[in-house]
């Protein structure tokens, strides 16, 4: 991971795999200098978690825990937040609530605080620590029924978490499940990338909730203005250490109906795997191709991931940004395609969604 050190919300922050994608960072991503040099940390791929809690010096209360659909390397701002964690054990929760407490207690914090941890292979490490409010807390509260504002300021000013009527601790999770999804104006920003990472690129968001995930995360994605197609074709052209995943989700798809289609490089490792899929003329091989397909509204999707060397010219920006013009879904993460994926699996079952109000939901 290799970011300027004096930037804020993620800004010029990338993910480099190798020595010729550092040296392309360090000469063409950014101005490095002694007045301005390069942070490099080492790079974890694991599961993303995000905690919002109050601490009034002593006691620290924990409204909730969020658990990220898009791994590590995402930027908390554009990843979807899921509210009560799907996949964390309960040895991972209590170590969670362990460091939380640590940190707030040891950081002698009178209010709010966001941590950002990884989980991966059972261990959990600390991103980042923030002793002040998020961006989640609107969200944490509606779906908690905590106005963690009102309590963390009168943390600050003196009254305890006990004196205000809360138990120190984690609070109970609830029967029901509640959705963050980004919200992205990339019709308004051209020549912008779309690709997600470390690089905060959203501009605002959605809350979505139901009393089970997959009907709580199709009516976010909705609310976020994806339009998710019921049927047709999706184009898949995706890195060469993203094709395995490619393969499972392809044939997730395949199983549903849709018709697949790929780029020459992942056509070929799809059809190696036994998966139906039909090859799509590359942008530079002529015409005409995958841009007029996208045009003409024969593709309903995309699934893309960057290759790594950025230029505007390549195929992978001129398809993403085709995709934009168009208004066609293009998930550039395999994590938000995989649960999509999952997501319309289930939605053939069921396709009528009820519609909850927050007022009706139940607290502990």
């Amino acid at each position: 991971m290799v970011r300027p050190s004096y930037v804020l919300g993620g800004r010029a922050m990338e993910i480099v795999y190798n020595d010729e994608e550092l040296k392309y960072y360090m000469t063409s991503a950014v101005k490095a200098s002694l007045e301005h040099p390069v942070l490099v940390d080492h790079y974890l791929m694991g599961t993303e978690v995000e905690v919002d809690a109050i601490c009034d010096g002593v006691d620290v209360l924990i409204p909730g825990i969020m658990e990220h659909v898009e791994r590590a390397g995402v930027h908390s701002g554009d990843s979807i937040a899921v509210y009560p964690p799907r996949t964390l054990s309960e040895h991972v929760i209590k170590t969670i609530i362990d460091y939380t407490n640590k940190l707030a207690i040891g950081l002698e914090v009178h209010g709010m605080i966001n941590i950002q941890y990884i989980v991966r292979e059972g261990n959990v490490y600390v991103i980042e620590v923030n002793p002040r409010s998020s961006r989640t807390v609107p969200f944490l509260s509606k779906v908690t029924g905590v106005s963690m504002v009102d309590v963390a300021t009168k943390c600050a000013m003196g009254h305890s978490i006990r004196e205000q009527g809360f138990k120190p601790g984690l609070r109970l999770f609830p029967d029901y499940c509640a959705v963050k999804a980004p919200v992205f104006s990339f019709n308004k920003m051209t020549d912008v990338d779309i690709t997600l990472g470390p690089e905060m690129k959203s501009t605002g968001e959605v809350m979505c909730v139901d009393y089970q995930y997959s009907r709580a995360l199709y009516k976010a994605c909705i609310a976020a203005g994806m339009n998710v197609p019921a049927e047709g074709a999706i184009l898949i052209t995706v890195s060469d250490m993203d094709k395995p995943e490619a393969a499972e989700i392809a044939a997730g798809f395949v199983d549903l109906g849709y018709e697949v289609l790929a780029t020459s490089g992942t056509a070929k490792y799809l059809k190696d795997k036994g998966i139906q899929v039909t090859e799509a003329v590359k942008v530079s091989d002529g015409t005409p191709n995958l841009l007029d397909d996208i045009k003409d509204g024969r593709i309903a999707m995309v699934i893309n991931t960057l290759t790594h060397g950025r230029d505007a010219a390549r195929d992978g920006f001129r398809i993403r940004r085709s995709t934009v013009e168009h208004a066609i879904p293009c998930l550039t993460s395999m994590d938000t395609a995989r649960e999509l994926q999952h997501v319309m699996s289930a939605m053939r079952r069921r396709r009528m969604v009820s519609t909850i109000a927050l007022q009706d939901l139940t607290w502990e």
